[in-house]
This record gives structure tokens, C-alpha cells and sequence, in this order.
């Protein structure tokens, strides 16, 4: 099964609906395993012995267990090396990969927006990684997910069903039963999820627009994401729809004039840097943006200026359409003030979006800032 983990934003096509409880076991934590030579078995070294005794392990991560300080005989700290004889009492510690202390309970100030039995929905500040991977086995949502509801320890990745980048901030909806991230995670696929976003983007855009364009791996780097003419292997269909909701010629007090504009962007797919991807491929890269930018802001910010102000889905427990909505972080209101954009422009995006039926109105289980 692909994880879905590998995805940094949105990219729920990888899911496998029915390998949904693969992972469940790994949150177990590892017992101590307790060993005893055997007659025919005196003499061998101790690492080589291991080996033997425990094959899922590698000889490489034993050894480096019996190196740390993990592995004892007959009460006393083990060497590599030494002999093991007949009626040694071998005591082994297994110690967690950086993988597996993704599944480490952590305290963490979630930001909560809704909570039921079945669903949490989250406002995740940028910064906040959502899933563990390379670089951030700890300090995750996921970690925290964990701390304030243990039992998602038995949904795979916690119950988390999509995922925000590091850097942008929003709203995410997280699972808390099987069921319930079965349905969202079907939902997500039928793209019946409504998501919204507001970005600041360089340039000037149009009223309107809708960027139909396949997202794939770069082929000139590896590490970023590019926007194809036409599918391609290794590559997925890929749609967002935008509407300005304000211009901006320039960027007051600055000494480099660059002109900005203020978007609302709609996900009908859900791709890896997607909206990051789309806006750079049509000449409006996202302001602040690191990877997919350019180096002409003349008044630099710290992360993408990209967050997810809009969530509606059918809560799996009640079948009814709920919608939530988020004020912008004080970091992009601070911009938004620098910049001169409309914060009141922003607020009202979240009520009605031009092209789509309002699935936000104020009801059950929703939420305004």
C-alpha cells in the first residue's frame, strides 16, 4: 500500500480504502524480550547470536542496540563481542526507529476548532508538520493527535485523512473511527470536500480562472512538484479554480514596487503543493514561497502566503453537510496590512465563494471566526 504520508499536501489519490488498518500495529510499543542460551548455542558471540535468535531485526540495528546499551546479559550491560554461554540470561530493549516515535504521544495546544465522537476538525498554524517523515519524526500534529485521543493510535496515521504543508496554516479534518475516515477519505476521492483557500500571489490576475493542469515530480528537480501540458507517467490529473478578490499595483512603501494580487483559490483535486504548483505555472507564483517563488518580494515573509480559510464535508456520523471556517493568522493579517490588501475582503470570501453552491452557511457543528 502507497502511503499516503508521502504527500505534503492534500494528496489523498494514494489512499487504499481497503488497507485502511495496515499500519494500526505500529503504534504498539516494543516489550522487552527476554532470551536464555541453550546448551548447543554456548560460545557463539553475542551479536551473532542475536542474529540468529531474532531474525526480524536486522544485525545492523542489533548491534547498534547492544552498542547503546540495550541489550544486557544476566543483568549487565552487553559488548558486541563477548561470548554467550549456556543459561545466559539475554535481555533485549528494543529501542524506536525515527519512524516509530511518530507514534510517541506528545502534549501538544491543539488548535481545535469542532470535536465529536466521530470527527475533529483543526486549525493548523503554519509551521505545524502534519505528518511525520524525514527530518520530523516528532513534534507533529500527529504526535499530538495521539496525546489529547490515544485511541487514534489504532487508525492508520492517527486518522489524519489529508494533509496541509508545514508552512501553510488552516483547516484540516481528522478521523476518530475507522468509519469515519473510511467516509472522509471516499468523500475526499469523489471531490464532494470542499476546500478553500486565500493566497497573495506576485502579479496581476484575472477576475476569474481555472488551471487544469497534471502534477507530477519535476524533472529538472526531484524536490519540487511541476504543473505538465498533459498527463504523463508519473503524474495526476489536477484542477483549481481562482477568483481575485483584489489587485494591488503595487506594494505601498516599498522600495522595490512589485505588484500583488489577492486570490481565493477551490481544490477539485487535492495534489501535492497543488495550489503552489498550479498559481506558479500561470505566472503568479505564491508571495513568501520559498521553493516555487521568486526572489522579488520587496517586504520578505517568513513561510507561502497560502491558508485554508474554508472546510466543508458530510459528517460521516450524522450525513449532514457541515462547513467551518478560519480568520486569518495574525501573521497574514500583519501582511495583508503591509501590503494593503482588504482584510474585510478576505472575510467575506469565506462566506460565499462566485461558482459554487454555499455549502458554509452557519448550522450544526459549524464554526466562525
Amino acid at each position: 500500500m502507497r502511503d499516503p504520508g508521502l504527500a505534503e499536501e492534500n494528496d489523498y489519490s494514494a489512499w487504499d480504502l481497503e488497507g485502511l488498518d495496515d499500519d494500526a500495529a505500529a503504534a504498539r510499543d516494543a516489550q522487552p524480550i527476554i532470551l536464555s542460551v541453550a546448551r548447543e548455542e554456548g560460545g557463539q558471540r553475542l551479536d551473532k547470536w542475536l542474529a540468529t535468535r531474532l531474525g526480524q531485526f536486522s544485525r545492523t540495528r542489533l548491534r547498534a542496540w547492544i552498542e547503546s546499551g540495550s541489550v544486557e546479559v544476566n543483568g549487565r550491560k552487553a559488548a558486541v563481542r563477548q561470548a554467550v554461554w549456556e543459561g545466559d540470561r539475554i535481555v533485549v530493549k528494543p529501542e524506536r526507529t525515527a519512524e516509530e516515535s511518530a507514534f510517541v504521544a506528545e502534549p501538544m495546544d491543539l488548535p481545535i476548532v469542532y470535536e465529536d465522537e466521530a470527527v475533529i476538525v483543526i486549525d493548523k498554524p503554519a509551521g505545524l508538520v502534519v505528518h511525520p517523515g524525514a527530518g520530523n519524526w516528532q513534534g507533529t500534529l500527529q504526535n499530538g493527535l495521539l496525546h489529547h485521543a490515544p485511541r487514534l493510535a489504532a487508525l492508520p496515521r492517527a486518522g489524519i485523512v489529508h494533509r496541509l504543508d508545514k508552512d501553510t496554516s488552516g483547516l484540516m479534518m481528522v478521523a476518530k473511527t475507522l468509519e469515519a475516515q473510511t467516509s472522509l477519505v471516499r468523500q475526499l476521492q469523489a471531490r464532494s470536500v470542499v476546500r478553500r483557500y486565500l493566497a497573495v500571489v506576485h502579479g496581476l490576475t484575472p477576475p476569474d480562472g481555472t488551471i487544469d493542469a497534471p502534477i507530477g515530480r519535476s524533472l529538472r528537480d526531484r524536490k519540487r512538484m511541476a504543473a505538465f501540458k498533459s498527463e504523463a507517467p508519473g503524474t495526476r490529473s489536477a484542477v483549481t479554480h481562482f477568483h481575485t478578490l483584489a489587485l494591488r499595483p503595487e506594494a505601498p512603501g516599498a522600495s522595490l514596487a512589485v505588484p500583488v494580487s489577492l486570490v481565493s483559490c477551490r481544490l477539485e483535486t487535492g495534489r501535492t503543493h497543488q495550489i503552489r504548483v498550479h498559481m506558479q505555472s500561470v505566472g503568479h507564483p505564491l508571495y513568501g514561497d520559498a521553493l516555487y517563488g521568486r526572489a522579488r518580494a520587496p517586504d520578505p515573509f517568513p513561510r507561502q502566503a497560502l491558508h485554508a480559510f474554508a472546510l466543508g464535508f458530510v459528517h460521516p456520523g450524522t450525513g449532514r453537510q457541515v462547513g467551518y471556517r478560519s480568520a486569518l493568522p495574525p501573521d497574514l493579517a500583519e501582511l495583508f496590512l503591509r501590503l494593503d490588501l482588504p482584510v474585510a475582503a478576505a472575510a467575506a470570501a469565506a462566506v460565499e465563494d462566485p461558482g459554487e453552491d454555499s455549502v458554509l452557511d452557519p448550522g450544526e457543528g459549524s464554526h466562525a471566526p
